[in-house]
């Protein structure tokens, strides 16, 4: 099966602002933390966010593929960027894989 990563993003947005609502602290919290986070600084905003891409798929969170795609794309990534970013996930994935073994 393959996933929508732009239905899936929406739908945890949706989600995301009804537990903001209901969890305005922690939330709010939350979202000053990421905002900070992949500011520009050293490192600009579209290399943290195609770094927590790459994090995201090594860790299989299908919702933060989606977020982190979508904000990559919205910092400026380029296709080819994200197909190195894609691969070089996928190398790190395929090594924890191995080194996982008994």
């Amino acid at each position: 099966m393959t996933t929508n990563y732009i239905e899936l993003r929406q739908q945890l947005e949706e989600r995301l602002t009804q537990f903001g609502r209901e969890m305005p602290g922690p939330m709010s919290g939350f979202a000053r933390l990421h905002k900070k986070a992949v500011e520009d600084g050293a490192l600009s905003a579209k290399v943290k966010e195609m770094m927590a891409l790459a994090i995201s798929i090594v860790v299989g969170c299908e919702g933060c593929i989606a977020y982190h795609t979508h904000d990559a794309i919205k910092a400026g990534a380029t296709r080819p960027e994200l197909l190195e970013t894609i691969g070089v996930a996928d190398l790190w994935q395929a090594l924890w894989d191995e080194f996982q073994k008994p």
